[in-house]
């Protein structure tokens, strides 16, 4: 996919902020578009479906982790990447975004040509996704990399991006131990820092929606997907 076809959702309250990072993706080739509160991000996601959305997450109306929830219920938004643009950086912020369905998190202050480092990075995803077109068949749950979609018994399974990435790695080899460190290298790739209870949080999840049986912890090590 070419820059003039990847559009980017900005969406922060202060216009100064939409101006400066605006104009420096901008500059990189790809299509912006903007919106001032959650809300707005929800109509304007609707309407342009774009391939990123960077948001604050302490707006009016409505604030960034609300809605990103709200965009995560979107099939046609299924695949969008959405990292949050904020100032607070505490631990407990970004576990509460990673819950929300974020898939990476900028604290603020960012200097343009690293924030322009972190889109590049996330959105090299997106060429990855292109390149990956298989189907996993788990019992009677069916796997489709392409169309991220999961079929459970007949039924769809909607799974915000991470959730599914983490999910389609432990299914790609059923019984294997995938430790830590394997998880945040290949779910959330090397240019994401993140804490260890990100991964506890997205597992959590996996289990509420898929069954509780199918994951099994290895306490001290990772993960594994046991049928």
């Amino acid at each position: 996919m070419k820059k003039k076809d990847i559009k980017i959702l900005l969406v922060d309250d202060e216009q100064d902020i939409l101006e400066i990072v605006g104009y420096n993706l901008s500059q990189e080739g790809y299509q912006i578009v903007t919106a001032t509160n959650g809300k707005e991000a929800i109509t304007k996601a609707k309407k342009e479906l774009p391939h990123l959305i960077i948001m604050d997450v302490m707006m009016p109306e409505m604030d960034g982790m609300e809605a990103c929830e709200n965009i995560r219920k979107i099939p046609e938004l299924a695949n969008v990447i959405i990292t949050f643009l904020t100032a607070r950086s505490e631990d407990y912020s970004q576990v509460a975004g990673f819950d929300a369905g974020a898939d990476d998190y900028i604290a603020k202050p960012i200097k343009p040509k690293l924030l322009v480092s972190k889109v590049k990075a996330l959105l090299r995803r997106l060429k990855e996704d292109e390149q990956k077109s298989d189907v996993l068949k788990i019992g009677d749950i069916e796997i489709n990399r392409e169309e991220y979609k999961i079929i459970s018994s007949g039924k769809e399974i909607i799974l915000p991006r991470k959730e599914f990435e983490l999910f389609y790695l432990l299914a790609s080899k059923p019984g294997k131990v995938f430790k830590r460190e394997e998880i945040l290298d290949k779910v959330w790739g090397n240019e994401v820092v993140v804490g260890g209870r990100t991964i506890d949080v997205h597992i959590r999840k996996l289990r509420e929606k898929i069954g509780d049986d199918l994951f099994k912890t290895i306490k001290g090590v990772g993960y594994k997907l046991e049928l």
